[in-house]
């Protein structure tokens, strides 16, 4: 969890405590006066849980925000439903979207918005992110799946679990592969000096595979349709970096160095246009066991990843 530490300068001597928080951290006054009463704040190592606190010169705060401490305020944030009914949604999340809360992001997220439109969401599945079965990156675009019922998000689950659920990426990836398709089954985990990396090099590694294909060759580039077939963090964006074919646009998987080494200066310009990686969850299958089939869904290119396909092309 995100820990904030300020030290207090003669601008903000007198100030409450709530409002200097709340003014400064991502988190309404209501939400840091619940915490602050529930949890405390630390002020010069001591505990302090008196909202109306009024701050000193050189105090030093520390305040360490938790999930359970707040409650999500639901935001009218549009939502782009590709399908729906009595016990599922299922969404065309933009990329830039972060799922559900996480540190560095308390507000504007997919659970955010679905508290808005399904308020009844609340109490199914984990708290902080109510029938969320599935996740995506932040930067990657495409389908996300959301249980409407207690029923319908174990079911989800289960299938997930059993990695029945069929899933297809789009992927715009750096240099064209040798071969027209292939299997990654390198073993992920965390990487063993970066935890916000995913890596092949770990010392607890998890089994990953990950099928693809070529579907497009461009100049010193490839449009890859991928299949994982587990469901690991980061695993399409570690897979294709681990094979030589890392997803343009990827701020931790593709090198600076990489970059630097290309003698194309077309592709230079292009990369450019990549604002985040160039991934796009395509395509999902599942059965909906109430409807008692199976049922596919898929979501067409965004217009940022068109663009740049039709730029790679000219």
């Amino acid at each position: 969890m995100s820990q904030y530490t300020f030290k207090i300068d003669p601008s903000n001597v007198g100030i409450r405590l709530d409002v200097f928080l709340s003014k400064n951290t991502t988190f309404s006054r209501s939400q840091v006066q619940r915490m602050v009463e529930t949890k405390g704040v630390k002020i010069d190592d001591q505990i302090i849980k008196m909202v109306d606190y009024r701050l000193k010169i050189g105090e030093k705060i520390d305040f360490i925000p938790s999930f359970s401490d707040f409650e999500l305020t639901p935001e009218p944030i549009p939502l782009d439903i590709i399908y729906e009914d009595n016990y599922l949604i299922v969404i065309n999340k933009p990329s830039g979207l972060v799922i559900h809360p996480a540190p560095g992001h308390y507000k504007g997220t997919l659970v955010h918005a679905l508290l808005y439109y399904y308020p009844d969401l609340s109490g199914i599945g984990e708290v902080n992110r109510p029938g969320i079965v599935h996740r995506l990156d932040k930067g990657t675009s495409g389908i996300i799946v959301v249980a409407k019922n207690v029923f319908m998000y174990s079911a989800l689950a289960r299938q997930f679990k059993r990695r029945e659920i069929e899933k297809e990426y789009l992927a715009i990836v750096l240099d064209i592969p040798d071969k027209k398709q292939g299997i990654i089954e390198f073993s992920l985990g965390r990487h063993i000096k970066d935890r916000k990396r995913i890596s092949i090099k770990t010392k607890k590694p998890r089994t990953a595979q990950t099928f693809w294909h070529v579907k497009e060759t461009f100049k010193n580039s490839a449009l890859l349709l991928c299949i994982p077939k587990t469901g690991r963090t980061h695993q399409i964006r570690v897979h294709l970096s681990a094979i030589g074919h890392p997803i343009i646009g990827d701020p931790i998987y593709l090198r600076k160095a990489r970059i630097n080494k290309l003698k194309s200066r077309h592709l230079k310009t292009c990369l450019k246009m990549a604002k985040r990686p160039m991934l796009h969850a395509s395509k999902i299958g599942l059965f909906h066991p109430i409807k008692g089939h199976f049922m596919q869904f898929e979501a067409k290119l965004p217009q940022d990843m068109s663009e740049f396909i039709q730029t790679l092309r000219a």
